[in-house]
């Protein structure tokens, strides 16, 4: 077996494949750092830390049983589907900022959508073990069945293709589910009264620049399925 290009030439292929998502999701990080970072000195004209933007909001929508946890590191807010637990990081449980009122609100909205059975947040949860499973043997076999002659090696290639696929299929999931939960905490954020009409500019700013992230995402994984899918099309036996 033998390849069209050489390692020169596969590195600037990879590189056309992955430069212009890891630029996206560089830039989509910087955005979300700089949003989080400017609306965090802005409090609230009601006071409320995100603990009790979040609480309020599962309230209202009589979710009394999900617990508020503040958890630890920056950024690392989550709602845990499992234990029904919605985990703050310190700079959003206890701050009453702008920054943390929309981002403990879009975590409130999950914990909705997970009550409500919303559907494509019920499909990443199921996809959860596979994704675990071909988002690291996936390439491992992809590679050994790249390196082999034969239609097994082929074989072989494709499979670990087709497992890490699975990873571009809950980027693609993953993003109506986090669209909808900000849609969700910005609809009720407007209409609750706990922030100021005028402060909503920030909160879009903070929740839009976070979708971006997972937008990056999914370019990423389409972007190394092509890739892998390149390569694999490309192989030429002797």
């Amino acid at each position: 077996m033998e390849y069209s290009y050489g390692f020169g030439g596969g590195y600037m292929i990879y590189l056309l494949f992955s430069l212009p998502a890891l630029l996206l999701g560089l830039w989509a990080q910087m955005k979300v750092k700089s949003s989080f970072n400017k609306y965090s000195q802005k409090r609230t004209y009601g006071n409320f830390s995100g603990a009790q933007v979040a609480r309020y909001m599962l309230d209202q929508a009589g979710l009394h049983q999900v617990r508020i946890e503040e958890v630890g590191g920056n950024l690392s807010d989550h709602y845990d589907p499992r234990q029904k637990v919605l985990r703050l990081s310190h700079g959003v449980h206890n701050t009453p900022s702008i920054a943390a009122a929309g981002i403990a609100a879009h975590e409130a909205g999950h914990a909705i959508q997970h009550a409500e059975s919303y559907a494509p947040l019920q499909f990443r949860n199921l996809m959860v073990p596979t994704v675990q499973i071909g988002s690291w043997l996936g390439p491992i076999i992809f590679m050994i069945g790249l390196f082999m002659a034969g239609q097994t090696g082929t074989t072989m290639a494709w499979i670990g293709l087709l497992l890490f696929a699975a990873t571009a299929v809950f980027a693609l999931i993953t993003l109506p589910v986090e669209l909808d939960a900000s849609r969700r905490a910005k609809a009720w954020l407007t209409n609750s009264g706990v922030i100021h009409t005028g402060e909503m500019e920030g909160v879009n700013r903070v929740l839009d620049a976070a979708a971006w992230t997972y937008v990056a995402a999914a370019i990423q994984a389409i972007s190394t399925i092509l890739y892998y899918g390149f390569l694999l099309m490309g192989r030429r036996r002797d």
